[in-house]
């Protein structure tokens, strides 16, 4: 009886960290956000610097990521149109380089992250540090940090 409610517990603790790490329900859970991009007067609207569409990596992945120039000089990166998977720990980084069809670009060729994904669908926005130099991070990949996958690359491109 002791032996059997021990592999009990053992289970439901593996049971319980599998699905910690998977977090299979957000294969099924979208979360949508359509932030919008505000200008600060009509004769003042965000310039877009830089454009490019989603390719999907590892996962199906629609939509352009734009970077914009606001008013008051601050950088942000638009999402539009934009779906992908949901998932763990997903990330938004600018990548150095040209495009990322893989995930050894991505760690290999540095990154800085923009933050958490705010949904896998809708418009949303994500801010550039100041000290980012854009003519180094050409790329804006959805990444997985819990199982260091690539979703999908944008690479960017002059509007």
């Amino acid at each position: 009886m002791q032996r059997r409610t021990a592999l009990i517990a053992v289970a439901a603790i593996i049971a319980g960290g599998a699905w910690y790490a998977f977090r299979p329900e957000r294969l099924f859970v979208n979360q949508t956000v359509n932030e919008t991009l505000a200008a600060a007067a009509p004769s003042t609207t965000p310039v877009a610097l830089e454009t490019g569409a989603f390719h999907g990596v590892h996962h199906e992945t629609k939509g352009q990521a734009t970077v914009y120039r606001l008013p008051n000089g601050k950088r942000i990166v638009r999402f539009t149109g934009f779906e992908t998977s949901n998932g763990p720990d997903v990330q938004i980084y600018l990548v150095a380089a040209p495009d990322a069809s893989d995930n050894a670009t991505v760690t290999k060729a540095g990154f800085i992250s923009l933050g958490a994904m705010k949904g896998n669908r809708g418009d949303q926005n994500y801010d550039v540090p100041d000290s980012v130099d854009l003519a180094k991070y050409r790329a804006v990949t959805v990444w997985c940090r819990r199982f260091s996958v690539n979703f999908a690359t944008a690479p960017l491109a002059a509007s």
